[in-house]
């Protein structure tokens, strides 16, 4: 080994290496540790660490030099800051709340490799860190992958999603598809279609992956949103599922493991450590906040005023629902009419 990167040394003991800085050279030194000479970019170190390999010492430079460490230093503590607070801080609202849906729902299994996808948001890169905190636990054998499907994001916001990952110690895989494009010129419904493109491209690639289930960060308040959603604007009752089995993709199931976590403890955790992410980077619809979604989230905060649980019920809704106090309901494609069994 001729030379160590900032990630290598930082993995190491610290009393089994010496940092030597080329213009302060020490006229003793231990042969029995091993020297790590820096400069800074490392290009000279690595011409002085030849010449004391040369003399019989075991030597190598440091790659990228003295300050590229100090910052992979400072990523490394941030890292930890960052994951220690979802084991103290944000244990209760948060990482309880996501392994309560995980076990109340059965979302993860033994031997289950889950794509988990990251649009860039600050919701899925939250449940990114989750699954890491998840699997640390070990309680159940699962693997993970990190996804993040490029639609056709202009450069800043790939950038920005590549910056976070790493702030975050995330190892996201990208891959590329059109769909921006494709739908460019859609003037009705482009969100429904790019949002159904979107999961078609995420099933193949995690199954090409070898995958099995994608999870998505949909949370609490997404659901809620989606149900009154469905009532005033859909005409029907349902609800945004904590799972389902995918039609088109063979073994395949998507999973929400945030489904109990509230926005507001995920802006709180963005806010804590000062991080930065995408809003929304649709190329297309430059006003996300003109939504239904939009309306509805207002509609929501509005009635809390009066009555602050009104979010807990209108979850509660979909779970106490009273087949003998509705008119007519769908199951498996067959409508059941009250007036069915009414006499």
């Amino acid at each position: 080994m001729h030379k160590v990167t900032a990630e290598q040394l930082n993995a190491l003991p610290q009393s089994e290496y010496s940092m030597i800085d080329i213009r302060d050279i020490p006229e003793n030194l231990s042969q029995d540790k091993l020297l790590v000479f820096h400069c800074r970019k490392g290009e000279i170190s690595e011409q002085i660490a030849t010449e004391w390999r040369q003399k019989g010492y075991n030597a190598v430079h440091l790659e990228g030099g003295y300050a590229k460490w100090v910052l992979s230093q400072v990523q490394a503590d941030n890292h930890a800051k960052i994951e220690l607070s979802i084991r103290k801080k944000f244990h209760k609202p948060i990482f309880s709340r996501f392994t309560k849906a995980v076990k109340q729902y059965q979302l993860v299994q033994e031997n289950d490799k889950i794509a988990v996808c990251i649009s860039g948001g600050k919701d899925s890169m939250l449940m990114a860190k989750l699954f890491q905190e998840l699997q640390r636990h070990k309680k159940v054998n699962f693997s993970l992958s990190f996804l993040c499907m490029d639609p056709g994001y202009d450069t800043k916001n790939r950038v920005q999603i590549e910056h976070n990952a790493k702030k975050l110690d995330i190892p996201i895989d990208f891959f590329n598809t059109d769909i921006f494009a494709n739908i460019e010129n859609i003037e009705k419904s482009p969100c429904y279609l790019c949002a159904r493109m979107r999961r078609g491209h995420l099933y193949a690639e995690a199954q090409k992956r070898g995958c099995n289930k994608i999870a998505l960060g949909h949370h609490f308040d997404d659901v809620i949103e989606t149900i009154l959603m469905g009532m005033l604007y859909g005409s029907q009752v349902q609800t945004m599922m904590p799972k389902l089995k995918s039609k088109n993709f063979n073994g395949m199931e998507l999973i929400r493991p945030m489904y109990l976590v509230r926005e507001a403890n995920i802006k709180h955790f963005q806010r804590y450590h000062g991080l930065e992410f995408l809003q929304c980077a649709c190329r297309i619809t430059k006003s996300p906040g003109s939504s239904k979604r939009a309306e509805i989230k207002a509609l929501i905060q509005e009635l809390k005023k009066t009555n602050p649980d009104v979010d807990k019920n209108i979850f509660s809704s979909v779970e106490n629902v009273n087949l003998g106090a509705i008119i007519s309901y769908k199951q498996n494609s067959k409508v059941t009419h009250f007036l069915d069994n009414y006499l």
